[in-house]
């Protein structure tokens, strides 16, 4: 299993206990609100590059 892999099945076991744990609001906030500040602090350089990335990947 590859590195980012792990990451998102990690990521859905997160989400899931948070749905058990907490309301599904605040879950979602989280789950939504943690990619999205994490986004929010890279550079304007770094944004662009995360987007072109993912731009050429879209396009195999």
């Amino acid at each position: 299993m590859s590195k980012k892999a792990k990451i998102a099945a990690g990521g859905v076991a997160v989400g899931l206990i948070l749905l058990v744990w907490l309301p599904w609001w605040a879950a979602l906030l989280i789950i939504l609100g943690v990619p999205a500040a994490a986004y929010l602090t890279l550079d304007p350089s770094q944004r662009q590059r995360l987007r072109r990335a993912t731009r050429k990947e879209l396009g195999r």
